[in-house]
Order: C-alpha cells, then structure tokens, then sequence
C-alpha cells in the first residue's frame, strides 16, 4: 500500500513540473552563405524549391505534397505527409518581404496538433548573407511532457542546422566564381 501510494505520489508530481512548464518556445539556428540574397530568398520563398535544401525530404524521400496557392509568396501553401519522423501538416507563406523575411504558419496534424510560426530572415553580412531559421509557438500539455523528456530544441535545432547547412551547399554551388 505504501509502495502504490508513493508511485501516486511521483505520478502527480510529474504531471505538475509538466504543467508548470512555460509553454512558450522558439529554436533558432543562423549560418552565413556566400551567395546573394536573391538566391536565398527564392530557395525559401518558393514551397517547391524546398525539396533541393529540406532536411525533411531525407527523412522521408517518399514524403507527399499538396502545393496551392501561389508557387512563391504570401498565400502558396503546402500541405506534406510523411513517415513518422516528418509527420504530417501545412505550411503556408503569411508575410514575405523581398530578400530580408519570410514567416509561415505552421499546422501540425502529426505525431502532434498544434500550430507554430516558423520564419527565416536575410541579414547582409561579411560573409555573404546570414539565415536565420527559426520555430516559436505555445506548447500544449504533451509537446511539455514530450520535452521533458527530449531536449525539443536540439532536436528541432540539429534539423534547422542540416537544413540551412544544406541550403548552404546548394546556394553556393549555383554561384558562379568571380576570374
């Protein structure tokens, strides 16, 4: 009996930190890439043109995209489905200001529900042009209890890095070099 009412004990002590945790997050990953914002922006502006850069497209090469809307832009949307490690939902462009912003709306139907803001921003830099890749939203009781115990921010950020890092490679290699 006291062995059950201890395990209660832990029981509900774990489902308070979970709910006493913030619900608010935001990962964030930058790098800097040697080649025009021009270029960038479209690699990201344009749903389709995700599939060259995406890390997401190697987790699941079979992954499935409903495009509409605009192919580029405020409005072009895509809805994608895949294995269990990309999940499933819609991305769609909400703002986008030519060669410095662009912000999404996120919806998530799997593993989790939810809806965050994904955005990227284009800052000239010496080295060509700094992206920043980031993810914020309000967390719900299970993405709480789900980072409790995985740390949500490195595993989203090690997907940002291998994404802009990719983008990176891309991006570059389409760059003619200066004789």
């Amino acid at each position: 009996m006291i062995i059950g009412i201890a395990l209660g004990g832990v029981v509900v002590l774990f489902f308070a930190v979970i709910a006493t945790r913030p619900g608010a997050f935001r990962v964030e990953r930058s790098t800097s890439i040697d080649a025009p914002a021009e270029k960038l922006f479209g690699l990201i502006n344009d749903l389709q043109a995700w599939a060259s850069w995406s890390p997401y497209e190697k987790l699941d090469p079979n992954t499935t995209h409903t495009f509409e809307g605009p192919r580029q832009g405020v409005g072009a949307s895509c809805f994608l489905a895949g294995n269990a490690k990309v999940g499933e939902g819609r991305m769609t462009i909400t703002e986008s200001t030519p060669y410095e912003h662009i912000r999404m709306r996120l919806d998530f139907v799997k593993p989790f529900k939810g809806t965050n803001q994904g955005e990227f921003t284009l800052t000239p830099s010496s080295n060509g042009v700094a992206v920043t890749w980031a993810m914020s939203g309000e967390a719900g009781f299970v993405c709480k209890m789900f980072s409790l115990l995985m740390n949500m921010d490195r595993m989203i950020g090690k997907e940002f890095e291998t994404g802009l890092a990719e983008m990176k490679r891309v991006a570059e290699a389409a760059v003619p070099v200066a004789r």
